[in-house]
């Protein structure tokens, strides 16, 4: 019994030491990953996706390029995790900048305001609004975008409509009507020769037609 007992705290101990090495390289890869990204981001952002390449990436990032492909496998698939990146981290912001006491529809309202502000960003405008267009084609960074942005928006107006604030009505088409205002609104910023004037003026007209709900 000694002999098993014995036995037995040596397979434990070995299971526990290739659970750490296990855990020490996923750490590891996801580290070089997030630095991938972070490199992409800063480049992507300050020259866009079309003169920026993989080597330069890796060698921002202090990686090879060997660490590059095991990642990802192209700069597109690169791309898109920059993507990802940007738009989860707008996702994130928004629900901290709804002023408190605030009721769902005045929620929804200045979250609106507050992707306008976000549509200023140099990284927002070059990576979801420029780039991502012409990286993904149009109708794929559209479905990218509803992604992110249509089922949370759809659950806003369900909840307003609920609390009476605004007019009942199907809710997905008019989810679908509005994302793509906000998102025409969002272009007309990036692509403007006077952003913060287009941003005022966006940001005015949106919330007139979204006050016309109630």
């Amino acid at each position: 019994m000694p002999v098993a007992r014995e036995t037995l705290k040596h397979i434990k101990n070995g299971v526990k030491r290739a659970s750490d090495v296990g855990g020490a390289r996923e750490a590891q890869a996801e580290a070089t990953r997030r630095a991938l990204i972070g490199a992409a981001r800063e480049l992507f952002t300050e020259r866009g996706y079309h003169d920026v390449g993989i080597r330069e990436v890796a060698e921002k990032a202090g990686v090879t390029r060997g660490a590059f492909y095991h990642h990802f496998g192209d700069k597109e698939s690169l791309f898109l995790a920059v993507f990802d990146d940007v738009e989860r981290e707008m996702m994130a912001r928004d629900p901290k900048r709804a002023r408190a006491g605030a009721d769902a529809w005045e929620q929804f309202r200045q979250g609106i305001q507050s992707y306008l502000d976000a549509a200023m960003r140099p990284d927002v405008q070059r990576i979801t609004l420029i780039d991502a267009p012409a990286v993904f084609g149009w109708a794929r960074w559209r479905k990218l975008e509803e992604g992110y942005g249509l089922g949370s928006m759809m659950q806003a107006l369900d909840a307003a409509m609920k609390a009476k604030l605004i007019r009942r009505q199907p809710v997905e088409p008019l989810a679908h009507l509005l994302l793509g205002s906000v998102m025409e609104a969002a272009m007309l910023i990036a692509h403007s020769e006077k952003p913060k004037q287009r941003r005022a003026e966006v940001g005015k007209a949106l919330d007139s037609l979204l006050r016309g709900l109630e």
